[in-house]
């Protein structure tokens, strides 16, 4: 979609469309009061009768507009005629998309960025409209024969008023960014297994590479890992007849000995569990396990697009977990590049295999923080549902970091416990730890595994098993957590 920003008032922008905000009070938001008289005695009339409330996220379409040049209106619930809180004005923004999901308007212009917002400004709210825009527009056709979308959005103006518009213009650049890299993200993850394999992963990378000069990319292949020593990492593919791949993107905004940030996100293309079979139903949606290396890659393209001026590095371990006569078994010991060698008791906590290799792996880029991304606990869903992913980590800063960006993204998360005691159920008889703990503190565990191998640097998990995509009517990928990591790094490239 085309987006813009404009300082004229709103009634005078040519559109299919108008977003304007009304409250429970029956007032409307700033910029309508800028409406001409005629227009305003029609909102005014629609009110009276009753047709909105002006509860947060109710919507109602004037499709006749007498005596204006303006085709349609829409007005938007806002709540008390208050600031709205962050998630209300995002509420109130996905009401007003998704109700103009009509064949017949292709451009609009929205008036809701002076709406007032607890804690944010203009820039903030800017950015937002074009990320839940963009979120509400998306619909994977990519293998379908009929191409046609729901939306028919093009065009989208948002006004400002002159005073801001500095602030406007990079809430429209971080907007444009991040709701890009969210948007790749989701193409990426809504492939199935048979599209997306470990070589297409790598392809994408390598051709995103290609089209951003700020950004190189390499990937390296199985003999490379067996040189390296990662054991862990390649036990994990022998089952699959598609070849494991590293991939590793760097993109140096910064200067040349500032140390990196090192993204790594779990990219298992399909987890069918391996030996450890999991259940038929619902098996399909393991074509969701690489959403964290997909998210690396979106996180790596917003980056570009913003321009950041520090250092990053994305790391995507991917490969395949498949029953096959080579798969890891139940009580086989393997031997990671760290050295430490690992008593593998279920085949289907496989993430953690391929994520230790890749933490040891990174520690060669001297990296300032390191954070892993995966879809890794099925324990995590249960504890936390589908609203913040977990965090978990050795470093209060970089968490502390995290969970404020996350607030600010309105893409939460919740941090767990680390402590000394979950590590006992890692004890192995035959190894130097297992990769389970038992059915107790199930996320805990898998990153009490991971803190093993992320001893010398500051590190720090994120479990998006709850939060990289949805189930049910709505299943598909979410995108997250591009926005929260995007929010970190653009908090760190001002730090």
């Amino acid at each position: 979609m085309d987006y813009s920003i404009e300082t004229a008032p709103i009634e005078t922008l040519s559109c299919d469309c108008i977003i304007i905000g009304v409250y429970q009070n029956q007032q409307l938001i700033p910029s309508g009061a800028g409406l001409s008289d005629n227009l305003q005695s029609l909102i005014a009339k629609v009110i009276s009768r009753g047709d909105i409330s002006g509860k947060t996220g109710e919507t109602v379409l004037m499709n006749v507009i007498p005596n204006s040049g303006i085709e349609r209106v829409l007005l938007v619930g806002l709540g008390e005629n208050k600031p709205l809180s962050p998630k209300n004005f995002r509420k109130a923004l996905s009401a007003a998309v998704l109700s103009l999901k009509k064949p017949y308007i292709k451009s609009i212009a929205c008036g809701l960025a002076d709406i007032a917002v607890e804690g944010r400004n203009l820039q903030w709210n800017i950015r937002q409209i074009v990320e839940v825009f963009n979120d509400a527009a998306y619909q994977f056709t990519a293998l379908k024969s009929d191409k046609e979308t729901e939306s028919k959005l093009q065009k989208i103006t948002i006004t400002s008023p002159e005073s801001g518009l500095a602030s406007a213009q990079l809430g429209l650049v971080q907007g444009l960014a991040i709701a890009e890299g969210v948007g790749l993200t989701k193409a990426l993850a809504d492939l199935p297994g048979n599209v997306c394999t470990p070589t297409y992963l790598a392809e994408q990378a390598l051709e995103l590479g290609k089209n951003h000069p700020g950004l190189s990319v390499k990937v390296l292949e199985e003999s490379e890992m067996k040189e390296l020593g990662m054991g862990s990492f390649l036990s994990v593919s022998r089952g699959s007849r598609q070849p494991a791949k590293l991939i590793a993107l760097e993109y140096q905004g910064g200067k040349k000995d500032d140390k990196p940030i090192v993204l790594v996100g779990k990219g298992l293309t399909f987890d069918a569990g391996g030996i450890s079979l999991k259940p038929g139903a619902g098996m399909d949606e393991m074509k969701y396990d690489m959403c964290g290396g997909a998210a690396v890659m979106g996180t790596l393209l917003a980056a570009v697009k913003m321009q950041l001026p520090i250092n990053i590095v994305g790391l995507i371990p991917s490969s395949e977990n498949m029953p096959d006569g080579d798969a890891n078994k139940p009580g086989d010991i393997v031997t990671s590049m760290s050295g430490k060698t690992i008593e593998i008791l279920n085949t289907d906590a496989e993430g953690r295999l391929i994520l230790c290799d890749t933490l040891t792996y990174a520690e060669r880029y001297n990296p300032d923080v390191v954070i892993d991304l995966a879809t890794l606990t099925g324990a995590c869903l249960v504890a936390l549902g589908r609203v913040p992913s977990g965090l978990l980590g050795n470093d209060d800063e970089l968490c502390n970091a995290l969970i404020k960006a996350g607030e600010s993204a309105c893409d939460s998360v919740w941090r767990l416990p680390l402590w000394e005691e979950y590590q006992e159920q890692l004890k192995s008889n035959f190894a130097d730890l297992a990769n389970i703990g038992g059915k107790d503190a199930g996320t805990i565990t898998a990153a009490c595994f991971l803190s093993h191998f992320a001893k010398n640097f500051r590190w720090a998990h994120l479990d998006i098993a709850g939060t990289a995509w949805r189930t049910g009517q709505f299943k598909g990928a979410t995108g997250r957590p591009v926005p929260l990591l995007s929010q970190y790094l653009i908090d760190r490239a001002a730090s």
